[in-house]
């Protein structure tokens, strides 16, 4: 039976989600589904969650797991009288913080998520519209200023891996989708050419391709398994004699992919340096 895990915040729950779900991954073949409650930022609505957990409790006959990023101690001390295992991020670490720097913690909800670095937020927003903007090779004339430019067949994981870069880390990444015809010619699209430095290309197994094209288009030829093996071997000989870095997403995550990538940047900025 599956086992209910709680994700818990007072702000959005981004962190607290991301950080639950690395920790479960490495406990290979525990199933569960999840509860996401974030703005918990008062003691009725702690109250009211509270009340799910133990219905939950008594349903499935397991206790549910609770994360929690809540920074308000009255409202993580509600928790701690549930009859469930509660993994609490901020208590874990803030008080040895504490002890370490001499500084008291401020308490502060969201502080994680505001916008008091004005710069560093509108650097994410930017980056963010520029993978939008520079998506599918729509618009190519604003590639001098990438930092990046995926390349791969179309459903191989270009466009969320831009948005996360831009979202995430600012980076100002493209991407270029390698259709039949460019890969049938066995030649760098022309547009590419000046900019190869920056290319990467996204490979991934034509079978995880199809299952991915028949949610979108079924029954095409382009959801073919003999289409996606095709354009897969091409793309990967393109990239090889061009000598283009890529990466298989098969079983990789938007995460992973992204750092590996940011790893690649990182070292070409020092290459370059």
């Amino acid at each position: 039976m599956k086992r209910t895990v709680f994700f818990l915040a007072d702000h959005t729950g981004i962190t607290v989600e991301a950080m639950g779900r690395s920790l479960l991954s490495q406990f290979e073949g525990f199933e569960y589904e999840t509860v996401h409650w974030p703005f918990i930022d008062t003691l009725e609505k702690a109250r009211r969650v509270a009340e799910r957990i133990n219905q939950t409790t008594m349903e499935s006959k397991e206790k549910p797991i609770v994360f929690t990023t809540l920074v308000d101690p009255r409202i993580r001390d509600y928790f701690k009288n549930l009859d469930v295992p509660v993994m609490d991020f901020f208590e874990s670490f803030t008080t040895r913080l504490e002890a370490e720097l001499q500084i008291p913690s401020s308490h502060a909800l969201g502080r994680f998520h505001t916008t008091d670095n004005n710069r560093a937020y509108d650097q994410r927003i930017h980056a963010v519209n520029f993978a939008m903007n520079n998506d599918d090779g729509a618009i190519t004339k604003n590639y001098t200023t990438s930092d990046l430019i995926l390349v791969g067949v179309s459903r191989s994981g270009k466009t969320p891996t831009c948005l996360f870069l831009g979202l995430q880390h600012s980076v100002l990444a493209a991407n270029y989708p390698l259709t039949e015809d460019d890969l049938q010619s066995d030649l760098l699209p022309k547009t590419l050419i000046p900019y190869r430095e920056k290319l990467y290309g996204l490979t991934i197994d034509p079978h995880q391709l199809q299952r991915i094209r028949q949610e979108r288009r079924p029954d095409k030829r382009y959801s073919s398994l003999e289409q996606c093996k095709m354009e897969v071997k091409l793309a990967e000989q393109l990239f090889k004699h061009y000598k283009i870095p890529y990466l298989d997403t098969t079983s990789m995550s938007i995460e992973e992919i992204s750092a590996r990538l940011l790893q690649h940047i990182h070292r070409a900025a020092v290459a370059g340096s």
